[in-house]
Order: structure tokens, then C-alpha cells, then sequence
């Protein structure tokens, strides 16, 4: 019998735990200090300034530049 594990949260099908509304009026781009949009699907905060898309896990912006991704528009 072979036992297997759950996924790990950041790999579960769920959506992204939900952003606390007052968080995005006080956050900033950590490089640019601009403006943050929140993209509820994607369960990220995105910078269009830095071109970066900041994650969010279990509701905890990561603002670490080297954890967002790059992205193009």
C-alpha cells in the first residue's frame, strides 16, 4: 500500500485566500513605491510601474522583489 501526501498549500487548487482591503491602501511597490493592483484571480499584486507581479500566500503579500514574477504588457 503506497501512502500519499496532500498537496502542500501553495500547490492546492483553492483560491487565494482573500486580501485584507486595507492592506492595499497602505502597500506599495517595494522598487518603485507606485501603486499595487490586485489581481484576485491570479492571487498576486501586480506592479505595472516594475513590471512585476507580487504573490500572495495565505493572504501574506510577499513584496520581495526577488519572489515576483516578471511580466509583460
Amino acid at each position: 500500500m503506497t501512502d500519499t501526501l496532500p498537496p502542500a498549500p501553495h500547490e492546492a487548487t483553492a483560491r487565494p485566500a482573500p486580501l485584507d482591503p486595507r492592506l492595499l491602501e497602505i502597500l506599495v511597490c517595494p522598487i518603485t513605491k507606485g501603486e499595487l493592483v490586485y489581481d484576485r484571480d491570479a492571487g498576486e499584486l501586480i506592479s505595472r510601474q516594475a513590471g512585476l507581479a507580487f504573490p500572495i500566500r495565505d493572504g501574506i503579500p510577499i513584496m520581495l522583489p526577488d519572489e515576483a514574477r516578471q511580466i509583460t504588457e
